[in-house]
């Protein structure tokens, strides 16, 4: 691993917020030790973790959507390009400049049109003259003047070109009635007598080699005749070659071209390229703008992505397609369930009640000063995820590492977690079905899907009036992620314990793991705070009794 290359630091998916800050505090910890750290986050931020990302002035981290690489994640040949009227000669001398033998045809918003190699700029001078004629008859003035390294003499309007060129330049004046003159390009030297000739058989256009200058007489009846005159820069053999190059690049490039999206996955476009000869592919982004060119030798050397998990270790739990990338740390403080790897990783897993008690230690052990404004975000994860203490996974270590943090921090933690929670707890415009997607995590367990969410609230009693809406949030919830157990937690730190809610071919599991008492449904389950330490454990052994 080099420091170009990125390692991105991401929690769970339905991050919560300690799988958030630790994501974002581990990053700075790692970019202070110089390397190319990137947070990131595998779902929506909720309320809670959206206050005190603002009140502690850090941004959302990246959304990471898999573990593949994508050609966006990949150093791309640069978005060199042309516009459509630009002449064939400069894009040659593009080209050549940057050391490339392709150009892409752009709009004046990036879209693009087309795409020019040297290839299609080969044909226009080896190939039949003829194949030309039609582009040429249609080339502006300008263009020919720019190409040729020219002076305009004489303008006109009423051009009347047929694409066909004449070279008459080294003729006898006495032989130029042999050649075909009428509406074409003619080119000629510095004769004024053969000049005025041409003009009065109808020549469409006039291109004087080896000369400085035009005689008066000669431009007068040009514009009798409507036929522009251009002093060449070049001598005869280079005037009558790059006279071909004069046509606009948008009059040769394909427009029917293989093109990927900066959103594919590598490996996705390598099969693609397999299937075709092309030496470069231009890379648009879902507009359609051009954002750069990738070939074969970018995709035999792109690596899988560096990552490092937070806050949780099982491949379930993660990012798509994490099994492909190369895990290079863990740092958790949950059961280790699925996890394995091609490669020995560094494996942190400490029985405390928050993952950013564990990076808070990290930064101590290696005397890395945690800013006040991080400390401060690391409190309110810890506090988050040991529900102020009240959650029978809090250690001593969890308690004296918020101590440490809320004078870091300059903060009172009593008021500091009743104003967090006060967000945790509103539920208000939030329907049921956001609130099992809000902090939910998804465990296999003996071949049964579970899925266990787990909502903050004021009060539980409340809940009693929508058990109905609730139960059908939950089992259409179980049935539309075929899930076998969808189970919904409403847990309450004021009031101390949790009322349950089960979806799915299995919830009948779920009264005999949390006994209801008589006569009642979804009672209230006094001292039950902790998903990890108390509510999986139960389900755990109610499967392990019917599977």
């Amino acid at each position: 691993m080099t420091s170009q290359d990125p390692v991105y630091i991401t929690g769970h998916q339905h991050p919560d917020t300690d799988s958030i800050a630790s994501a974002i505090a581990y990053s700075f910890f790692k970019r202070s030790m110089g390397i190319r750290a990137i947070p990131c986050r595998l779902g929506s931020v909720n309320a809670e973790s959206a206050w005190l990302l603002k009140r502690f002035g850090f941004e959302e981290p990246m959304l990471l959507t898999d573990a593949r690489v994508r050609l966006s994640d990949i150093t791309l040949d640069p978005p060199t390009y042309i516009k459509p009227d630009t002449t064939i000669f400069e894009s040659l001398r593009q080209m050549e400049e940057q050391g490339h033998t392709y150009c892409g045809v752009v709009d004046d918003d990036m879209h693009l049109l087309g795409l020019v190699t040297k290839g299609d700029i080969a044909q226009v001078g080896l190939g039949d003259t003829h194949h030309n004629i039609d582009i040429l008859s249609k080339t502006p003035l300008d263009n020919f003047v720019k190409t040729l390294g020219g002076k305009l003499i004489y303008r006109d309007d009423e051009m009347h070109l047929n694409g066909k060129v004449s070279m008459i330049a080294m003729a006898e004046i006495a032989q130029l009635d042999a050649y075909q003159i009428e509406d074409r390009i003619v080119i000629l030297g510095s004769n004024s007598v053969a000049q005025r000739h041409a003009i009065e058989r109808g020549a469409g256009l006039l291109i004087i080699v080896w000369a400085n200058s035009v005689e008066p007489d000669v431009i007068e009846l040009a514009k009798a005749h409507h036929c522009p005159i251009i002093i060449s820069g070049h001598g005869a053999m280079n005037t009558s070659r790059y006279i071909y190059f004069a046509p606009a690049a948008s009059t040769i490039m394909k427009t029917s071209i293989v093109t990927f999206t900066d959103i594919e996955l590598a490996e996705d476009v390598g099969k693609k390229m397999l299937r075709s000869r092309f030496h470069i592919y231009p890379v648009i982004n879902t507009e359609r703008k051009l954002v750069g060119y990738v070939a074969r030798y970018h995709i035999m050397n792109c690596k899988n992505k560096q990552i490092i998990l937070v806050d949780h270790n099982e491949f379930s739990q993660s990012v798509r397609a994490i099994e492909k990338a190369r895990v290079l740390e863990v740092i958790d403080h949950h059961r280790i369930n699925d996890f394995s790897t091609t490669q020995p990783v560094a494996f942190r897993n400490e029985i405390v009640g928050s993952s950013a008690t564990i990076v808070s230690t990290i930064f101590r052990e290696n005397q890395i000063p945690i800013p006040q404004n991080l400390a401060g975000l690391l409190l309110g994860a810890l506090l988050s995820d040991t529900m102020n203490f009240h959650s029978p996974t809090t250690t001593p270590k969890d308690i004296q590492t918020a101590n440490i943090l809320a004078a870091m921090a300059d903060l009172d933690i009593e008021e500091f977690a009743r104003d967090m929670f006060a967000v945790t707890a509103n539920t208000s415009g939030k329907t049921y079905s956001e609130m099992i997607n809000q902090d939910m995590k998804i465990y296999d367990i003996k071949e049964c899907k579970l899925a266990i969410s787990q909502v903050i609230v004021t009060s539980t009693k409340a809940l009693r009036e929508d058990d109905q809406e609730i139960q059908q949030a939950v089992e259409s919830f179980a049935a539309k992620k075929r899930l076998d157990l969808s189970v919904l937690v409403f847990t309450s730190i004021m009031e101390n314990g949790s009322i349950i809610y089960a979806g799915g071919n299995r919830a009948a599991w779920i009264p005999e793991a949390f006994p209801n008492r008589e006569n009642e449904e979804h009672s209230f389950q006094q001292d039950l705070l902790s998903r990890k330490k108390q509510i999986l454990p139960k389900i755990n052994d109610i499967i392990d009794k019917y599977m």
